[in-house]
């Protein structure tokens, strides 16, 4: 049996579902575990603590997602996310769900400011291959990448320097992940580099039933400080001219 490698930052913890490490040394604990795991031959890694964070499950319901047509995301809630006003305090963290039994990703979740964002380039991910990976090409199709599936960050590099953490990688869509996520990614960049304040920020991906790939992520931020950035969006998980089995990530062209 592989081993269960269990990493524990000692923070108060309040739901041992989800990570979380500070962002002093957030690197260097984080590779010294997945580097220990390597070489135990574990399949799994947990970084266990800090600030609990609810899904955005308690409000937001994918019925109240409308089927997707041409736009790559759809407001929600009238853009308002979903936390909690006890939630809105300055104090930097970030949290990444564990993976689940079949090996998906939940919801990643943080209050960033402009000191988390990272100075170095980011490296390789190639390695990481989240739950429901192919790696396949339609290249008359997806003229801008000729690959169906990106290793989609659910907080995006440029606003923490979390690169090829398998807790914080998807199997999005190029179209989800340019089209969709990246403005929005854009968006909060520009805030903390302008302001220094915090945002809150929570990326969690949707899965239907046993789905091995996500249907969308949804995308919620709030800016703690002042009103300078909110958003509450759902981004389709979708490739135009592709037929995607979301149970497996195997792909047709229409």
């Amino acid at each position: 049996m592989p081993l269960l490698l269990n990493v524990i930052i000692h923070q108060p913890a309040h739901d041992l579902n989800l990570l979380c490490h500070n962002c002093y040394m957030k690197h260097q604990k984080f590779l010294a575990a997945l580097c220990l795991c390597l070489l135990t031959g574990c399949t799994n890694l947990n970084l266990f603590s800090a600030p609990a964070s609810p899904s955005a499950d308690s409000g937001f319901h994918l019925s109240a997602v409308p089927a997707y047509t041409d736009n790559p995301y759809a407001v929600i809630n009238q853009n308002i996310p979903f936390f909690d006003s006890s939630e809105q305090k300055e104090a930097s963290f970030e949290t990444y769900s564990a993976l689940d039994s079949l090996g998906r990703c939940g919801a990643a979740y943080a209050d960033l400011t402009r000191d988390d964002m990272p100075s170095e380039k980011r490296g390789s991910i190639g390695m990481i291959k989240p739950s429901g990976w192919h790696t396949i090409r339609y290249d008359a199709l997806i003229p801008d990448g000729k690959y169906l599936y990106n290793r989609c960050h659910l907080i995006a590099f440029q606003l923490t320097g979390q690169n090829d953490n398998p807790l914080n990688l998807i199997t999005g869509t190029r179209y989800m992940n340019t089209a969709g996520m990246e403005p929005f990614e854009n968006q909060a960049a520009s805030y903390l580099r302008k302001t220094g304040n915090h945002l809150l920020y929570r990326i969690t991906p949707v899965f239907e039933g046993n789905n091995l790939v996500c249907s969308g992520v949804l995308m919620e931020a709030k800016s703690v400080e002042d009103d300078g950035l909110e958003f509450c969006v759902y981004c389709y998980n979708v490739q135009p001219g592709i037929i995607i089995d979301y149970s497996d990530g195997s792909s047709r062209a229409e």
